[in-house]
């Protein structure tokens, strides 16, 4: 079906009142502090696998790698016109309706919704399952997984058993997550091919009271804009 699923038609029906009520589309850029980016660098082209693991894996220390994606087809290939031209009929998982069905939406109609959206906290894709599908596993072809990272226990498990492990994601202002812990032991490397994503990371001894606090809702832009 064309746009977004009818399983999601009864949230989309206060979208006028509820999605938007905040404003905040008004108010992101400056409802959000100043970014005290205090991540190290580290050049990925001085740096080996054994380094990276000694140094910073196994001390939990955070790093951004530069120059990883070089010479990825990405960089220059994943743009939103792109990507609605050459995958404007398949569809994307934006989100979840009430009773955990996956809602998804068509490139092309993602593309339009970006450009004109007013939501509060809009839908992002999080789709990952394009690299089963037989037109969007062509996204594979558009980088490699880093050598750092090329370990993979659930590998053992056969394509089948495996839950999943890699994900595209893309999404317009105020669009995020709230706090969590990646499932099953897991922690995943993030690329950012465009834009930026803001990130605040906590040591595993935070209380669980500073990071469950009671909000008007779970949104990444409510927990922004009150903690």
């Amino acid at each position: 079906s064309s746009g977004i699923n009818a399983e999601y038609g009864e949230e989309l029906k206060n979208q006028k009142t509820d999605w938007s009520k905040n404003e905040f589309y008004k108010t992101s850029d400056t409802l959000l502090p100043p970014v005290k980016d205090t991540c190290l660098r580290v050049d990925s082209r001085t740096l080996s696998p054994e380094e990276f693991r000694n140094k910073y894996e196994l001390p939990r220390i955070p790093i951004v790698l530069t120059h990883v994606m070089d010479n990825w087809p990405s960089m220059t290939k994943w743009t939103i016109k792109k990507l609605a031209k050459k995958y404007r009929n398949q569809s994307f998982k934006v989100g979840e309706d009430n009773k955990g069905n996956s809602v998804k939406l068509k490139m092309k109609y993602y593309k339009e919704y970006v450009a004109c959206n007013k939501d509060d906290s809009p839908l992002y894709i999080f789709d990952g399952n394009y690299g089963d599908h037989r037109k969007k596993c062509a996204l594979l072809d558009d980088y490699k997984v880093p050598d750092y990272f090329t370990e993979d226990l659930f590998h053992y498990c056969g394509e089948k058993r495996r839950p999943p492990y890699r994900w595209v994601v893309a999404g317009p202002k105020r669009s995020g997550t709230s706090v969590h812990i990646d499932p099953l032991g897991t922690h995943a490397w993030n690329a950012i091919i465009s834009g930026y994503k803001r990130w605040i990371l906590f040591p595993t001894h935070t209380p669980r009271y500073l990071l469950k606090q009671k909000l008007p809702d779970s949104e990444a832009i409510t927990w922004f804009k009150y903690l």
